[in-house]
């Protein structure tokens, strides 16, 4: 109830019935019951107008706030973020998240700081993060700042970007959309042109470490209302554009166990078979990339399908167990 207090407070707009089902997880009935118990606790909590059908319920001022103090293990995560951030390559992104944690701290009250210290500090020497093998890219700090300030204002951005052959270089004119963050990182555009950025499906994946001298535009674009970053990659198993296929990998026996604690894309079914080996099946584009996860996982893993998923790996693989 205090965490649907807090949310009631912090949503501008307010939150409907079905926002409260989706974020709780809960029954229309339940939901109802949720909202009139706060309703309830909170006699300053009101109906928002709203240009739609729909019911929207928000609570104003600080009451809810001071149910729920920032804890130990709130700050802890906020620092474990960072330092994921930080991992990966992103400072800018991790300095954010430490400003969050610092703000958070000064309107902390000096006894509930004094209570929560020791916790923290006990905290950060329990949580620690493996350091990833291999390659990391190089992405200047100051290269973030000017993308997003193009994102948050909709105006179009060029920049250099280096070719995989080396010399050459091209300048381009996009309308940036967002980011994508994996392996390599990418700046998500559209090409410079008419009508709403993101309509037509013309999106591009920019490779950040390849672009250089970015330089904000005095021209603004229109972002298509409909353009949804998530829905653009679902049908993709990392970030190379291709016609989505019907994937299936089987796992043996011995490694069934550990690919069960994989989530290999979010449309995919699990199936066991009677020896224990385990069936994945999903759809996806994105041969090339499945072909360099599947390479760590051994001889435990069988392509069944798509042939040409199969003629990417090689004949021999490591002998599993592959994963440490």
């Amino acid at each position: 109830m205090i965490q649907l207090a807090l949310e009631m407070q912090a949503a501008r707009g307010g939150l409907t019935l079905t926002d409260i089902e989706q974020r709780f997880g809960v029954s229309r009935r339940t939901a109802i019951r949720m909202r009139d118990a706060v309703l309830a606790a909170f006699p300053n909590a009101d109906e928002v107008p709203s240009n739609d059908r729909s019911k929207r319920w928000r609570l104003d001022g600080a009451g809810a706030r001071a149910l729920s103090p920032t804890t130990a293990d709130e700050l802890a995560a906020l620092e474990t973020a960072a330092a994921l951030f930080q991992r990966e390559n992103l400072p800018d992104q991790a300095d954010l998240l430490r400003g969050i944690g610092s703000r958070l701290k000064a309107s902390m009250a000096a006894d509930l700081m004094r209570r929560v210290e020791p916790d923290l500090a006990a905290l950060a020497e329990a949580e620690g993060l493996a350091l990833r093998a291999g390659p990391r890219p190089a992405i200047p700090n100051s290269l973030f700042a000017t993308l997003r300030t193009a994102i948050k204002s909709c105006r179009k951005l060029s920049f250099s970007y280096a070719g995989r052959v080396k010399g050459q270089t091209e300048t381009r004119t996009v309308r940036p959309l967002g980011f994508l963050y994996g392996h390599r990182h990418y700046l998500v555009a559209a090409p410079d042109g008419d009508g709403p950025a993101g309509a037509d499906g013309a999106i591009r994946f920019f490779s950040l470490p390849q672009i250089s001298r970015p330089k904000l535009l005095e021209q603004g674009f229109e972002r298509d209302p409909g353009f949804d970053l998530r829905q653009l990659v679902a049908h993709n198993f990392g970030v190379f554009e291709e016609p989505p296929q019907d994937i299936c990998w089987k796992f043996s026996a011995e490694a069934a166990a550990i690919a069960r604690q994989f989530e290999f894309h979010p449309g995919q079914t699990v199936e066991t078979l009677a020896d224990g080996s385990l069936l994945v099946r999903f759809r996806a584009g994105g041969l090339l990339e499945m072909a360099w996860h599947l390479m760590c996982w051994g001889d435990a893993v069988e392509v069944l399908a798509p042939d040409a998923l199969k003629a990417l790996l090689p004949a021999e693989r490591p002998v599993w167990p592959a994963l440490p």
